[in-house]
């Protein structure tokens, strides 16, 4: 039998591999049809993400496509990143995606630092001034001084450019450990001097200034909550503590668009002596409920609290002035704040792109959400344009309750959430914001100043900084030399106008010049004299005991 067998046998060895060879090309004949049919086959992802799977990879598969058969040339990063970004305008206002390009300089804002040379400039006449070198950064150790004019960068010419700041701070800036030669002009001497100067980490302070208001009363501004906030906030209460001894704070947010969930409550932990007090809390549809409480190690005594808020107080800041508010641990001063308590975490995508998603909303320790509605997202973007326009921002009596729940503080006082957090006190916006004639001649007043104390540095010879915030006047005639000096670079301020803003502009030169002399602290005590909301903050920690001024 096995004899019968071998013709047989003999004959697919000689035919296998040729049928092999004929369903191989035949495969490859198929694959390549299918191919040109589509151009691209998505694996699917959807167990991966616990998706369906229905319409996964359809975006990749459309872009694909166009890049395919379109017409015309594409660009097709710029397709994807207009798909991510229209899928987003879906969900909330503060889902967003990050392009590799943007998340740079969006992590440098909130991780408080970046790689650069450390040094603060201002652009006069096309010219790059140094304004101030920073402490310890690479400009300072290499003997780079306030009023240097920076004349070229690397093979760039930067002197007589016309150039805008963000053209400056990309030459400046590089990786940390590389190297950088500037071109120096210093005072009258005309030649050139050059520095080579080693980029190193320089950071981005979150703390615009702590002094004492009075002998008793520190003063704190925030302009956001970076990853060194709370440090920062720690070494200014050991400043006022050393410098004033202080009892009482103003917390001053306004404009502070917020930032680290977890700075704001590090810093609120210092305000609060008791343990597992409720600060704030979270809570999403894929997010269980997470409760932020007090930890009981406040380092430094803190008697009586104000917070200032405005409609530019935003995220953190709402979170702090919520908590203080709802816990009756201090009073806060302004106006309604801008409604943001959507929390988000950033997601890193392949690419080096990144995705901020909201995954959970913010609560305050009453209950309250202090999220607006967003379901108009033109409405929200333009809310405050609304404010204004209704007259909230000038009238207590005009602010709109957008959630007429009520909540109740420990205190027993109502509050309203569903918008932002409502002040116990209002302070009504400067008119004198919304004036061209202002807004036009104020963009010159740092220039001017700088120049006019670099040409006249005797007016600071008989002044310490209380006696120039004191005595110091800002005089008509120099008010009149700032206006020429406006008209020359094209801003003409006819004299009725210029009557009607003369305090205001007055103010903002005398803290400019106050801060050519004696820095951060050199504007704010000369500014903060008369800002309405720091003198309402001083009116009511007056009171032998502030929060009895809440009593219903």
């Amino acid at each position: 039998m096995d004899q019968d067998q071998q013709p047989d046998l003999a004959t697919w060895k000689i035919w296998l591999p040729v049928l092999l060879s004929v369903a191989l090309a035949a495969g490859i004949l198929i694959g390549m049809r299918l191919q040109s049919a589509a151009p691209v086959m998505v694996v699917d992802a959807a167990n991966a993400m616990g998706g369906s799977g229905a319409g996964q990879g359809k975006v990749e598969e459309l872009i694909r496509y166009i890049q395919a058969k379109y017409v015309d040339e594409v660009d097709r990063d710029e397709l994807m990143d207009a798909a991510i970004d229209r899928i987003l305008e879906e969900l909330d206002p503060h889902s967003n995606y990050i392009s590799a390009k943007q998340l740079k300089e969006v992590n440098e804002q909130l991780e408080g630092a970046f790689d650069g040379i450390g040094v603060e400039f201002i652009v006069l006449d096309d010219t790059v001034v140094v304004v101030s070198p920073l402490s310890g950064g690479p400009a300072e150790t290499a003997g780079i001084l306030a009023g240097d004019k920076i004349v070229s960068v690397g093979d760039s010419l930067v002197a007589g450019q016309i150039a805008q700041n963000r053209d400056i701070i990309n030459l400046l800036r590089g990786e940390r450990g590389s190297e950088v030669t500037i071109g120096v002009l210093r005072g009258r001497d005309p030649s050139i001097r050059k520095y080579t100067l080693k980029r190193d980490k320089i950071p981005v302070h979150s703390l615009d200034i702590a002094y004492m208001l009075d002998s008793k009363t520190g003063y704190i501004k925030l302009n956001k909550f970076s990853a060194t906030t709370y440090e920062e906030f720690m070494g200014a209460l050991e400043k006022l503590d050393k410098d004033g001894q202080m009892e009482d704070l103003v917390l001053d947010l306004r404009q502070n668009p917020g930032g680290y969930l977890q700075q704001a409550t590090n810093i609120l932990n210092q305000f609060f002596s008791e343990k597992q007090k409720l600060l704030v809390y979270t809570e999403g549809r894929a997010v269980g409920r997470s409760d932020y409480e007090t930890t009981g190690r406040a380092l430094y005594k803190i008697d009586d609290v104000v917070v200032l808020i405005d409609e530019g107080s935003a995220s953190a800041s709402e979170i702090v002035a919520g908590a203080i508010q709802d816990n009756a641990r201090g009073i806060i001063v302004g106006r309604r704040s801008f409604g943001k308590g959507l929390v988000q975490e950033q997601y890193p995508l392949r690419d080096g792109s990144a995705l901020r998603l909201t995954v959970a909303r913010y609560y305050t320790p009453s209950g309250r959400s202090i999220q607006k509605p967003y379901d108009d997202l033109e409405a929200y973007e333009t809310d405050v344009i609304h404010r204004f326009q209704n007259g909230e921002l000038s009238e207590e009596s005009k602010t709109e309750v957008l959630d007429s729940t009520k909540y109740l503080t420990a205190n027993g006082n109502v509050v309203y959430g569903g918008g932002g957090i409502y002040p116990d006190f209002f302070v009504p916006i400067d008119s004198i914001l919304f004036n061209d004639e202002y807004l036009a001649l104020r963009q010159h007043i740092p220039s001017f100043a700088y120049r006019y104390a670099e040409d006249h540095p005797e007016i600071f010879k008989s002044y310490d900084l209380n006696g120039f915030a004191r005595d110091f006047v800002v005089s008509d005639g120099l008010l009149q030399t700032l206006s020429a000096y406006a008209a020359e670079r094209g801003v003409k301020v006819p004299a009725k106008a210029l009557a009607r803003i003369k305090p205001e502009i007055k103010r903002f030169l005398k803290a400019r010049l106050a801060r050519q002399k004696f820095g951060e602290e050199g504007f704010y005590t000369v500014f903060n004299r008369d800002d309405e909301a720091v003198k309402k903050a001083l009116e009511v920690l007056g009171n032998p005991d502030p929060m009895v001024l809440l009593k219903n």
